[in-house]
């Protein structure tokens, strides 16, 4: 990491004079790429970091021709010999979807995603024109194979995980059918592939009017317009209201109008954004089901019960506009009751009596914490097999509270790892806990010191179970003679 840094001051000499006064490296999301940002005493920039040449290579090409078009994406302002560093410009920490967590379902934040969706129409259609995609990171046009592609996806890791029968041969025979119809729509332009408001930075200007920025749009090929809508407004996470779905859609359709300088045939537009909206949901489905179910990530597990229940509402309401009666019973066989009721945590309420006991200490110092109530057992989990921070100068008087700790333990150890199989363990317990009106449960997270890998991991655990079961926390970190925090510093 330290080379990749000095590489990346390198860079930066070659492109300004200004001094750099920091490097932060920032959380990695769900790809290989590294991200950092530049601080210097006027303004700050994204150093990208990635292993692959191919992908930069189709992000650098993208964004130099989206920009020559003045769309609403990244400009890149230099770029290292060997194509694996890159800079650009810092369009901040906050998403759409932060602005909706932060404000709700609230004008302000409508018009971000119509302004989004406006935004949206430019690229697909300007950015069309002229692109060379042989360029493309995959597949240069998002068809059939593409669409077979997501539709098995959704089969193998989630549709067979719920162990339930059914026809195969004639579920393949409905994806062949759905996907030759889906594959012959009658608008193909640029296709982002992952348009969502987690790849969408708001930032403000001093007359506090907001302008809106993609990310992430390495994927893209050529493809129906009605995918990437589909995206944005059936996201999981931001569970749009219905209202608003319905609404943005029509706005988009406004833009997209204005800007092809056609009339859209609406019905037949809206009937393949309602297939796309499928293909979309199972994939996402697909996906939580391969990093919940197969990779044990809890954070996506608990992410199955909203994409089941935004599936449900689709399929009560909306039509495909094909005959798939094997899709559809395989559909109802995922939005059924039972299924749902399967994903779905139970949560503690305010007469629940659990409360779980939460404490990082020493082994060498203090030794176990003592159990104060009656209950005994509990869970004790040893953190020495874990990379130690304090191993390092710079981290040795911070803790598992500080961020460049946090950093060293998500980025450079198995911590993310750990803590994924900690919490398929505790997570059982702490369901039957409550379903059986037991009053107490003990984890206890061990290290050499008790200053670094217990209580990050005391800390990241305490957050998962109060967000996925709503449970009472008693968090403790027992050894707090040897260190300080940056914060009380």
């Amino acid at each position: 990491m330290n080379t990749t840094i000095e590489n990346i001051r390198k860079l930066f000499a070659t492109y300004s004079n200004s001094e750099i006064t920091a490097i932060d490296k920032l959380p990695q999301a769900g790809s290989e790429r590294h991200y950092f940002r530049i601080h210097t005493l006027a303004q700050t920039y994204i150093a990208t970091y990635g292993a692959n040449i191919k992908e930069n290579e189709t992000f650098i090409y993208f964004s130099d021709h989206f920009n020559k078009k003045d769309l609403a994406t990244a400009h890149i302002l230099c770029v290292n010999e060997a194509k694996d560093i890159y800079l650009q410009e810092d369009f901040g920490d906050v998403s759409l979807l932060s602005k909706l967590e932060e404000l709700g379902y609230v004008p302000a934040v409508y018009n971000l995603y119509k302004e989004s969706l406006h935004q949206l129409a430019l690229l697909q259609v300007k950015g069309h024109d002229g692109l060379d995609y042989k360029k493309c990171l995959t597949n240069k046009s998002f068809g059939k194979q593409a669409i077979m592609a997501d539709l098995l996806y959704f089969k193998y890791y989630f549709l067979d995980a719920l162990r339930r029968p059914y026809d195969k041969q004639k579920l393949i025979d409905d994806f062949e059918a759905l996907s030759n119809y889906l594959s012959h729509t009658e608008y193909k332009f640029f296709m982002f592939r992952d348009f969502q408001s987690r790849n969408i930075m708001v930032t403000s200007s001093a007359d506090n009017s907001n302008a809106v920025h993609f990310i992430d749009y390495q994927g893209g090929m050529k493809g129906a317009p009605q995918y990437d809508v589909a995206s944005m407004l059936w996201q999981a996470r931001a569970n749009l209201p219905d209202d608003w779905k319905h609404d943005l859609l029509e706005d988009y359709m406004n833009s997209f109008e204005r800007i092809v300088e056609e009339t859209v045939d609406r019905d037949v537009f809206r009937s393949q954004y309602n297939g796309y909206v499928l293909i979309r949901l199972l994939q996402v489905l697909g996906a939580y089901g391969f990093r919940g179910l197969f990779e044990r990530k809890a954070h996506f597990l608990t992410s199955i019960p909203l994409a089941l229940q935004n599936l449900k509402w689709f399929i009560n309401n909306q039509s495909m506009g094909i005959a798939v009666p094997e899709f559809k019973r395989v559909l109802e066989i995922c939005i059924s009751d039972e299924v749902i009721q399967e994903f779905t945590p139970i949560q503690a309420t305010a007469d629940t009596p659990l409360i779980v006991a939460i404490n990082s200490f020493s082994f060498l110092q203090q030794g176990y914490p003592k159990d104060e109530t009656s209950n005994g057992g509990g869970f004790v989990f040893d953190m020495r097999g874990i990379l130690n921070p304090g191993r390092f100068e710079q981290y040795k008087y911070l803790s598992g509270l500080d961020k460049p700790v946090k950093d060293f333990l998500e980025q450079q150890t198995k911590m993310p790892d750990f803590l994924n199989a900690v919490y398929s363990m505790v997570d059982i317990s702490v369901e039957d806990y409550i379903k059986r009106g037991f009053e107490h449960l003990c984890v206890n997270f061990g290290c050499t010191g008790g200053q670094h890998r217990s209580v990050y991991a005391a800390e990241a655990l305490a957050r998962h179970l109060r967000n996925k079961f709503k449970v009472k926390i008693d968090l403790q970190h027992t050894n707090r003679g040897g260190w300080k925090t940056m914060d009380n510093e």
